[in-house]
């Protein structure tokens, strides 16, 4: 960094630190009272625009860290209890059972008052008494075998088990965490590395900016937190480079993980959790991964984070450690008395040896003997209780929440989102920017996807015009006989059910972004309304070119009727039905959470849809205990919109004369038959009728077909209505199965 950066970060960050505790003197003799954190935030930003004249600083990560300073954040987690229901292996009865067999187990049902709960199900703890705690400027590795509770403990530091189900408290600077204060101080980063593909890394990373910074901070200042961001986490090389996925070349593993870390920490968070940060990665890029770590902790966060297997070199890098087994502490304290640790337990450390792997292995030993790890675990709690009285040093004790927050705010943490009002009860907003900006910021990304992959939408284009190709070859100019009718309805039917055919590749949009939405929504980065409205405004304008494609495909080709006006409204009306079929699919993929499930429900349930539109059976005559699907049906409204579009004009005709026996036995009797017959018919009803006489108009086929309740329009409404509604829905589907918790 430059010498000016040095100058901005060190020289204000001591003034407004030792301002911090005359402002509070000031207000507390002001007031008679101490002052709320809003004033403090409010005379903090006052003195910073005197000190520097701008009353937002660039919002920098890398703090001095050589400067003495107190611990401002402790994270505490006292007596952590976890535990969860898991079906029971059922057993057969006595006589069917080897001998020998499980009546050691039937016994422990009766004797366990736990296993009592259910013969079905059994509690397994997963966390038992775990305590510790986290100080800021120092990273704090969770270490144990796979099934020791690692991720698990991770989750419930961060909020991320109901409340119910948890047992023990967690506090910060001995103050009661709120959930909705947790998301805005805090970040999780996934052990998976959830990014969209298409995009570079700088690209991901202003989005993460766009989304978790406030807007009163300019958009260059957010540039140059992004351009800080990435030399921080060393990825200036991959700047430009997409990050890539099995089908496209992209960044490396290590890079793609540090995007992962650096998404998390733009809003720059006191607390940062990981799960596994360094699964799947090479030693070289782990330990580039644990750096970047150490850095983010030096700058003034708490890191908490699981791994596996440390190598040797991580392991200097770390302030404290964890080890679980089976949901036990079996050893919490400095890597550097780990060796003292294990051989006062008996088990010396070999000089030449991995600390953490003979520590690793001695415990999946222990586990596998008889007592299992119960000796280290008590072990443990004595040596605690022994290095409590054997340390003649106090504990250097946090600040008070407030007092802490105040103080990361003089050194320029959480400045862009907190919030100057004195009344305000709230530290920082719960969403960084107001809704129309998440919807604009939404919509850009999704473009800039749609864009990056064009052969997406260029297949769905090429289907929707082949279909439209293959329908207007086949019923190409069809004439006005009873034979053309029945030709017309065949068409209308399979046209209107293959829209709603052609949106189900719209089903793994989601089911692709799902885990990266509830990653960003986890932690406010935007709203889920937000996302409902901003992804269908990005659908509308490939879905009014997918409508009017197969519209000018098909409705001339065909020889369907209305003119001008008529063609508009068959536009209409197919646009509403890919609307409503997008929606529909859209919402389903909101509630499935595989592909080959959501296609299998939407091909039955299409079908279904197609069986009870009116085409197959009248409205008429389906039996009245399914009636109610044909109301359901979307297919319905389209199919009785476009028939209505087509046989509306009264002056057209299309049976005439000797066609009235085409549809019947004597459709085969020769032409001059056929009039002499209806010179009979004539003479027996009293009535002329010709060769020319008109027997049935296009108002007498909507009767046949039982299409009388709703007008054309009404019909277009109530289509783009339902495609309203399943958006919707996709919304609560968002609302309730995104919480991304454990229960």
């Amino acid at each position: 960094m430059s010498s000016d950066n040095n100058h901005h970060r060190n020289s204000p960050s001591q003034y407004f630190q030792h301002s911090l505790e005359l402002i509070a003197g000031e207000l507390s003799t002001a007031t008679g009272a101490s002052p709320t954190l809003g004033q403090l935030l409010k005379h903090v930003g006052d003195t910073r625009k005197e000190a520097t004249g701008d009353e937002t600083p660039v919002h920098e990560v890398l703090v001095d860290v050589t400067e003495p300073r107190p611990i401002p954040f402790v994270l505490s987690f006292n007596n952590l209890t976890y535990s969860v229901k898991v079906p029971r292996k059922m057993t057969l009865p006595g006589f069917f059972r080897r001998r020998g067999g499980s009546a050691a187990a039937d016994a422990a049902i009766v004797d366990n008052p736990l296993a009592r709960d259910s013969y079905f199900t059994r509690t397994k703890t997963l966390l038992n008494d775990i305590s510790g705690e986290a100080r800021d400027g120092e990273i704090l590795a969770v270490l144990g075998a796979s099934g020791s509770g690692k991720s698990t403990l991770i989750d419930a530091l961060a909020n991320r088990i109901a409340k119910g189900s948890l047992k023990g408290n967690i506090t910060l600077n001995g103050e009661a965490l709120e959930s909705r204060m947790l998301k805005v101080i805090s970040a999780y980063v996934m052990q998976d590395d959830l990014l969209f593909p298409m995009l570079t890394v700088e690209e991901t990373l202003m989005f993460a900016a766009e989304f978790r910074l406030p807007r009163t901070l300019s958009k260059s200042k957010k540039k140059m937190r992004v351009q800080a961001l990435i030399d921080q986490l060393g990825l200036r090389n991959a700047a430009k480079t997409v990050i890539g996925d099995e089908g496209h070349r992209g960044v490396s593993g290590g890079e793609r993980r540090r995007v992962s870390i650096g998404i998390d920490i733009i809003h720059d968070p006191i607390i940062l959790f990981l799960d596994e940060p360094t699964s799947g990665l090479d030693s070289t890029s782990a330990f580039m991964v644990v750096k970047v770590l150490q850095r983010i902790a030096q700058s003034g966060s708490s890191v908490v984070m699981s791994v596996h297997q440390p190598s040797y070199r991580i392991l200097g890098l770390l302030d404290r450690l964890i080890f679980l087994s089976r949901g036990q502490t079996v050893y919490s304290g400095s890597p550097k008395t780990l060796p003292l640790y294990f051989s006062e337990f008996g088990y010396p450390i070999p000089e030449n040896e991995n600390k953490t792997e003979f520590a690793l292995d001695l415990i999946r030993e222990l586990e596998g003997s008889p007592g299992g790890t119960k000796s280290l675990v008590e072990f443990n709690k004595s040596w605690q209780s022994m290095k409590h009285t054997r340390d003649n040093e106090p504990d250097r004790v946090g600040l008070s929440l407030k007092e802490a927050i105040s103080a990361s705010i003089s050194r320029g943490k959480l400045v862009p989102g907190a919030t100057n009002d004195v009344n305000s009860t709230s530290m920082v907003p719960t969403f960084a920017n107001p809704f129309w900006k998440e919807m604009v910021v939404l919509s850009n990304r999704s473009i800039l996807n749609l864009r990056r992959m064009p052969e997406l939408f260029g297949i769905r284009l090429a289907a929707v015009l082949v279909t439209g190709f293959i329908l207007a070859t086949v019923f190409w100019q069809l004439d006005n006989s009873p034979k053309g009718v029945q030709e017309r309805l065949g068409f209308f039917a399979f046209a209107m059910s293959t829209t709603y055919y052609t949106c189900a590749d719209a089903l793994p949009v989601f089911l692709q972004e799902r885990y990266i939405f509830m990653r960003e929504t986890a932690y406010n980065a935007y709203r889920r309304l937000s996302y409902v409205i901003s992804n269908a405004l990005v659908t509308l304008p490939g879905l009014i070119l997918l409508s009017f494609a197969f519209s000018m495909t098909t409705f001339w080709a065909v020889g369907l009727d209305g003119g001008l006006s008529g063609f508009l409204f068959y536009f209409l009306i197919m646009f509403a039905s890919f609307w409503s079929g997008s929606s529909f699919v859209t919402f389903l993929s909101g509630v499935v959470p595989h592909v080959m499930l959501g296609y299998t429900i939407v091909v039955a349930v299409l079908a279904y849809f197609l069986l009870f539109s009116g085409f197959f059976i009248n409205r008429d005559r389906i039996p009245g205990y399914w009636i109610w699907f044909h109301y359901l049906s979307l297919v319905k409204y389209p199919y009785e919109a476009v028939l209505q579009n087509e046989f509306e004009n009264p002056a057209k005709c299309f049976v005439r004369g000797i066609q009235i026996f085409d549809n019947s036995p004597l459709g085969a009797v020769p032409p001059a038959m056929k009039v002499r017959l209806l010179q009979s018919l004539s003479n027996t009803l009293g009535m002329r009728i010709t060769s020319s006489t008109c027997m049935t108009t296009g108002l007498d086929i909507l009767k046949q077909e039982g299409i009388t309740d709703l007008s054309k329009w009404n019909c277009l409404l109530i289509t783009v209505a339902w495609g309203f509604l399943f958006r919707i829905l996709f919304y609560f589907s968002l609302l309730l199965g995104s919480k991304n918790k454990r229960s």
